[in-house]
């Protein structure tokens, strides 16, 4: 099986060293590919040009790509069957007509609660959306989406056999949108320290809840990747996990991450058929639900109350069961199998 993964113009590499959760998608489909048997080539110009040399590099993105020219003949004669790109380009004319004329099948991953694509985009077969949780499933339903949950990797980045680890850790976009200071309030409830790992993208977020951010238990880490972010989840006892209560996250890497890590996630959410639903379990995390008029306190308390009750879970149990769960070769062959 030939196996095209598409990068796509943006800030971070491919594959990007911390952040950039759809380039940190791509990178584990493509490792997930070629783990599974598949060959792979990483098309477009954006990928690392030092990766190991047995990587094919083809600097060619389809919207790009003319009609009749030498490389439209190059593409078709490489008999691809799959190209897997980001979630916009099924909907982008200039890339649907290149990719009409290879005669394989595209699939997405539904990165965004937001965008909307073109209504002839997907036709469940040939051309497939996946979403991570019900609530993503409910959303894009026109689409005909596939259940599947999300895996993202960094670049030589494996997880260390799991510990008990201490303290908590929380990580993401510091924002409003992510809502961290409900973490650290359910960390201050409880008397332990937390380490917020990740960019401030609101200084106004951080000064609105100025007090909250400054207490003595909380230390920021700012933004790290590689093996340093993957230590920072290891080491820590609980990940948390918090959303504002109208956010509505469609593929978070986090989960896979953590658990990957063997750190169990306590995860705050405010209605039910969540990706934190889909990605846990009873053995891997504690999932909360409260009511979104419930007030910030009431949220933190009910935090709290979970992250004592997954601080009990089996850290090697948590690994042994994500790293399962949020294997690479395991996601692409779930994704591949309709072009078998």
């Amino acid at each position: 099986m030939l196996v095209g993964v598409c990068d796509f113009p943006g800030s971070y590499a491919f594959p990007p060293a911390g952040y950039g959760g759809i380039e940190r998608w791509l990178w584990a489909v493509a490792v997930g590919a070629r783990a599974a048997g598949a060959d792979v080539h990483l098309l477009g110009p954006g990928w690392l040009p030092d990766l190991e040399p047995e990587w094919v590099r083809k600097p060619v993105r389809l919207e790009d790509v003319t009609a009749g020219s030498p490389t439209e003949r190059e593409l078709k004669a490489a008999g691809y069957d799959l190209l897997v790109v980001g979630h916009e380009y099924p909907s982008l004319p200039a890339w649907v007509r290149t990719w009409s004329g290879l005669e394989c099948d595209v699939a997405t991953f539904q990165h965004s609660p937001l965008f909307q694509h073109a209504a002839s985009a997907f036709d469940g077969k040939r051309s497939r959306l996946y979403c991570y949780s019900p609530e993503m499933i409910e959303r894009y339903a026109a689409h005909q989406p596939l259940p599947e949950l999300a895996v993202h990797l960094g670049l030589d980045v494996d997880e260390p056999q799991a510990a008990q680890g201490r303290d908590l850790v929380w990580l993401g976009r510091v924002d409003e949108e992510k809502a961290p200071h409900l973490a650290v309030r359910a960390a201050q409830l409880l008397g332990r320290r937390i380490r917020i790992v990740g960019p401030v993208f609101s200084e106004d977020y951080v000064r609105s809840h100025k007090k909250l951010f400054a207490a003595d238990h909380v230390e920021w880490a700012g933004e790290l990747g590689g093996p340093a972010k993957t230590a920072a989840i290891q080491e820590a006892s609980v990940f948390v996990y918090t959303c504002a209560r109208t956010y509505v996250e469609a593929g978070a890497a986090v989960f896979g991450e953590s658990v990957r890590a063997g750190t169990p996630v306590a995860a705050l959410t405010w209605r039910d058929g969540t990706c934190a639903r889909a990605a846990l379990c009873h053995r891997t995390g504690v999932t909360t639900v409260v009511p979104p008029e419930a007030d910030d306190e009431t949220a933190a308390q009910a935090l709290a109350e979970a992250i004592e009750r997954a601080a009990d879970l089996d850290h090697n149990e948590v690994q042994a069961i994500g790293q399962q769960r949020f294997d690479p070769a395991r996601h692409f062959e779930a994704m591949a199998a309709l072009s078998c």
